[in-house]
């Protein structure tokens, strides 16, 4: 039976890596599980921290860190985090807090769709067949001489 920090570890193992097992995490998701879960909190532990730490615990020439191995990270992470507390109440803090976290996705850009399309969408009619030139607002008028000039075609009405 995992552990709820495990299954904390796992979700997080997983996240936008979709070839991921959960049995293994690499630094990105190791860096968003301590931020989404408050352990990383921008005085005691820093970004820099987790960086330095995911690298000390990993194997040497692997990109991604086991359970255990995480393991190792969070105790060392505790006792930063929770300063004057032993080891295993460190640690305990630190699962506290991963307790029934998933990863966050708040601020992840969703698409929308906005202006641009009605713009394009009317230059078809109601088959999709494109109207072509009338389609557009912004037909030129190229009778003129000079471009721009709206005043085409009123030179003999003014009198002379």
């Amino acid at each position: 039976m995992a552990s709820e920090a495990e299954k904390t570890f796992q979700r997080f193992a997983v996240f936008g890596e979709s070839s991921s097992s959960g049995s293994e995490m690499n630094n990105k998701n190791f860096s968003k599980l301590c931020k989404d879960c408050g352990i990383m909190d921008g005085k005691t532990v820093t970004s820099t921290d987790v960086d330095i730490l995911f690298s000390k615990v990993k194997a040497k020439n692997a990109r991604t860190i086991t359970f255990q191995q995480f393991q190792e990270a969070m105790k060392e992470l505790g006792q930063k985090r929770f300063k004057g507390k032993g080891p295993d109440e460190a640690l305990e803090n630190i699962y506290k807090l991963m307790e029934g976290k998933d990863p966050a996705t708040t601020g992840v850009t969703k698409a929308t769709t906005v202006g641009g399309v009605s713009r394009l969408t009317e230059r078809f009619d109601d088959s999709g067949k494109g109207k072509g030139v009338a389609g557009r607002e912004d037909v030129t008028d190229n009778s003129g001489y000079v471009s721009g000039y709206k005043g085409a075609g009123t030179y003999d009405k003014k009198g002379h």
